[in-house]
């Protein structure tokens, strides 16, 4: 009775506390992750409805120039943007990092206050800025630089200034998190063994802040690659990315097989990136995620 009575003592709670999310995850993310592997296997009628044959057509399918064109673009994009925010938010990180925790809570909440917004108003703000008789190209006019508009809109150009600002907090908030952890013992040393400042950035900064670094490449890289409402919008249905496909597949061209195996693809990249994470990264430094 006693080793019933303390098995009950140890495993209920346990049980109650992750019970609830454990269910949510099956139901909610496992489940479907698991229904749309399936579906990849599957055919595609003549209406639109999914047939359940085995095939590796909508596999094959992806081996097409087409769509291979269009993967490898978009994860060029992906890629392109995911280096941007680092280069453009590892400074601000850092900057932000070195200033008084109240100082840095209201820089923070600078970055976070353009989430506050619609995410269709801050795109369309960005169509409106970049439209050939918009505020950009007049002041290019009027000071000379170009002779006649140049067409910002629906360009690849515009779309990656879009995923840029779209993405740049979620670059921000992992590697200020962990520089912010870093300790200043480390630096003070480096700097009392004659080490200068480029040299302790190197050696010690740079390989600390890793695991922020890479969990800012994850968070970046994954939704850059699968996005569509920046391309849709900012793109004006000329720019496809793999995320516009996988929409289309499942909307308008119902050809949910084909939609599936791009979805699969899209799973296969993040549980490449995350086992490399979990490879290079300790335990405790994946709170930042």
């Amino acid at each position: 009775m006693n080793r019933k009575n303390k098995f009950k003592r140890k495993t209920l709670p346990a049980l109650a506390m992750a019970g609830p999310v454990s269910l949510w995850m099956i139901l909610f993310v496992t489940l479907p992750m698991l229904y749309i592997i399936y579906i990849s296997f599957m055919s595609r009628g003549v209406f639109g409805d999914v047939v359940y044959n085995f095939s590796w057509d909508s596999y094959k399918t992806l081996l097409d120039t087409t769509y291979y064109k269009v993967i490898v673009k978009s994860i060029r994009a992906a890629a392109i943007t995911t280096v941007l925010c680092l280069i453009i938010g590892y400074p601000f990180a850092y900057y932000i990092a070195k200033k008084p925790k109240e100082v840095a809570s209201k820089l923070i909440m600078l970055i976070m206050i353009p989430f506050w917004t619609n995410s269709l108003m801050r795109l369309n703000s960005w169509l409106l800025l970049f439209q050939t008789s918009g505020p950009i190209n007049r002041f290019l006019q009027n000071t000379g630089f170009i002779d006649a508009p140049i067409n910002f809109v629906y360009t690849d150009g515009l779309v990656m200034l879009g995923l840029i600002t779209s993405m740049l907090p979620f670059a921000v908030l992992p590697m200020y998190s962990s520089i912010e952890k870093l300790s200043k013992s480390l630096l003070e040393a480096s700097a009392d063994l004659g080490a200068s400042r480029r040299t302790t950035f190197l050696r010690i900064t740079l390989p600390l802040t890793f695991p922020g670094i890479f969990s800012s490449i994850i968070l970046v890289f994954i939704p850059s690659l699968g996005i569509y409402t920046v391309t849709d919008m900012l793109g004006g249905g000329k720019v496809l990315y793999i995320g516009n496909i996988i929409k289309n597949q499942f909307g308008a061209i119902r050809n949910w097989p084909l939609g599936a195996a791009l979805s699969v693809l899209l799973i296969v990249i993040t549980g490449l990136l995350i086992f490399i994470y979990t490879r290079f990264a300790k335990i405790e430094d994946m709170e930042v995620l």
